[in-house]
């Protein structure tokens, strides 16, 4: 067997993550299972490159990070959806962008719809979505500092000009997150099944973006 380098190994290591944790769930994946379908002989290759479990899941969702960063952060530039949230601009209402906010949210996100490994990566991702720290402002390491977590504060600055009160505000944005991750999900397992989904993909995305908004925009629950 062909030697190969450090990061070389930690390549073969995050590919065969990518498909044991996605077809097998992150938890039910056993790291054997890993180390031999990356062609690895020691059995503690997980362990020395990554530390753990936690840290190979970590590394694998870093890699779907930085590939969506790399849609979402020129797209947020381009619209200056991050701009001044106090500048409401001619639109008068500060929650009017609202919509839009989801949309770039959606089109980064879909963006890994396109391979295998970005389908795979959507299942997984799919499993830790109550890993975020939505619900506590506070990132995941993979997500503090990243155009993603910037448009989620967005997202939750708009819910609180609406009048939400933080703690709905904070449980509705993450079940709205959650609702993005299953979709996206799900349309990941058909393409990688070969089943044919019951939308095309812009129909699927725009039906995506308005249920999603509209979750959001529910009125406040009276009288609870």
């Amino acid at each position: 067997m062909a030697r190969t380098s450090g990061p070389e190994t930690r390549e073969k290591l995050i590919r065969a993550a990518e498909e044991l944790f996605a077809a097998q769930g992150v938890d039910g994946a056993q790291l054997r299972d890993v180390v031999a379908r990356a062609g690895q002989a020691n059995p503690s290759a997980v362990q020395y490159h990554f530390g753990s479990r936690a840290g190979l899941l970590d590394a694998v969702m870093a890699g779907r990070q930085s590939r969506t960063e790399q849609v979402l952060a020129p797209l947020l530039d381009e619209t200056g959806l991050l701009d001044d949230p106090s500048d409401a601009g001619p639109r008068g209402d500060p929650g009017d962008d609202l919509a839009q906010l989801v949309a770039a949210l959606v089109t980064a996100e879909a963006g890994e719809l396109r391979t295998d490994r970005g389908r795979r990566c959507l299942r997984i991702s799919a499993q830790l979505s109550h890993e975020s720290g939505v619900r506590t402002r506070t990132p995941h390491p993979t997500l503090a500092g990243t155009a993603y977590w910037r448009l989620i504060e967005r997202m939750a600055d708009r819910l609180a000009a609406g009048g939400l009160p933080e703690p709905l505000l904070l449980e509705r944005l993450d079940l709205a997150l959650t609702v993005v991750g299953a979709a996206m999900a799900d349309r990941a397992r058909q393409y990688l099944d070969g089943a044919e989904p019951l939308t095309d993909e812009p129909l699927f995305l725009a039906d995506l973006v308005e249920t999603t908004t509209a979750l959001l925009r529910a009125a406040q629950p009276r009288n609870v």
